[in-house]
């Protein structure tokens, strides 16, 4: 369940967001990332409360967003507002339809999303939402294994490593001990040269686990414009909307 907030402390408007779990019992948990304000917090916890408590930590709170994330206005999802898809801004157009579940599809640069007549409120939110992380998902699912093909024989390596996709809010991606990669469906917002600097970033982890001298030295040698990109990367991560 998913709700939005908004407090004022001095001349800045906090945007957050809540998301209510039967399996938080007690505690509140308020976190910044790249994308904005979240809440954590039981399913009965009263709104005022949630408030005054973002209200409590607003110093906390501007100390560690950028400005990009308490500037993003939340989505409504309504046809006019955009979203991020390789560096493009795409419009979102929502057509009412008889379906039982939100369909995303794409066309012609454009998000079409189809939204069952019956759904409003915070069950329309979470339902479209839920459908635009699907469809991104499936295309990281199909460009990201692309990317390491491509990029896996000039940093030298052989057998093709095991792609997950995941939804992983402090980072674009992973590399674990067993050689498995996985990938933020987030990617599939970023630029085209920033998605395969996130590839051949995992890709390095396979030869070396650590950020040392070695481990740069190979990722500069792929990709020579490494440290530019992935200076940019930082900047593109601090206003993603999802």
């Amino acid at each position: 369940m998913t709700e939005r907030g908004r407090v004022r402390f001095g001349n800045t408007a906090i945007e957050y967001e809540v998301r209510r779990s039967e399996r938080r019992r007690k505690t509140v948990q308020i976190t910044v990332d790249g994308v904005g304000v979240q809440v954590a917090a039981p399913m009965a916890t009263p709104e005022d409360e949630l408030r005054a408590m973002v209200r409590r930590r607003a110093p906390w709170i501007l100390s560690h967003a950028s400005e990009g994330a308490l500037d993003a206005a939340p989505k409504r999802f309504v046809s006019g507002e955009t979203l991020p898809y390789l560096g493009r801004n795409v419009r979102m157009v929502f057509e009412p339809g008889d379906m039982r579940s939100p369909a995303v599809r794409f066309d012609h640069w454009r998000f079409r999303v189809a939204v069952p007549h019956d759904l409003d409120g915070s069950e329309r939110y979470e339902l479209i939402r839920r459908a635009i992380v699907k469809w991104y998902r499936a295309r990281a699912a199909e460009r990201l294994p692309a990317s390491v093909d491509r990029w896996r024989p000039r940093l030298g390596l052989g057998g093709k490593p095991r792609i997950l996709i995941r939804d992983q809010r402090q980072r674009w991606g992973s590399c674990s001990p067993d050689g498995t990669l996985r990938f933020n469906w987030r990617a599939m917002m970023l630029k085209p040269e920033l998605v395969d600097y996130v590839v051949v970033h995992e890709l390095a982890h396979l030869t070396h686990a650590n950020h040392s001298a070695d481990f740069w030295e190979l990722v500069s040698r792929a990709m020579p414009d490494a440290q530019r990109r992935r200076q940019v990367l930082r900047e593109a991560g601090r206003a993603l909307p999802l």
